[in-house]
């Protein structure tokens, strides 16, 4: 949406740098720390991860902080690869797979609310608060 702000989420201040480096109006920068994103509180309609939930550790706990960035009517959206051999992406091992993330919402207080099956090597899910 027109004037709509994106926040960019790492723990890697290179790549923010990179990000900030393109000026891009509307963007704006956050150095996350491991286990906590650092968004405002209430704030967020809609939070996309692709490809780096394996990165995470704790993720229940990680999500429940989100759960508390999330406006009223908010949601995430989850793109990851199949947990098997793909000729892209990480080893299998590093996968998580479709129901290890669903599950993992609900542990947080979520409810997955829409799968979607438009990509071939990956998932695509979309979890609100309970």
């Amino acid at each position: 949406a027109r004037g709509a702000r994106v926040y960019a989420v790492d723990v890697s201040a290179g790549l923010l740098e990179h990000i900030a480096s393109l000026k891009l109006p509307n963007v704006e920068t956050v150095l996350a720390a491991p286990d906590d994103p650092r968004l405002p509180a209430a704030a967020i309609d809609t939070i996309f991860f692709c490809n780096v939930l394996h990165h995470i550790e704790n993720r229940p706990a990680y999500y429940e902080k989100l759960r508390a960035s999330l406006r009223p009517g908010g949601r995430i959206v989850v793109i990851d690869y199949h947990k098997h051999p793909l000729p892209v992406g990480p080893p299998p091992p590093e996968k998580i797979s479709e129901e290890e993330v669903t599950q993992e919402f609900e542990q947080a207080g979520f409810r997955a609310v829409r799968r979607h099956g438009f990509l071939e090597y990956q998932y695509s899910l979309e979890f609100r608060p309970r």
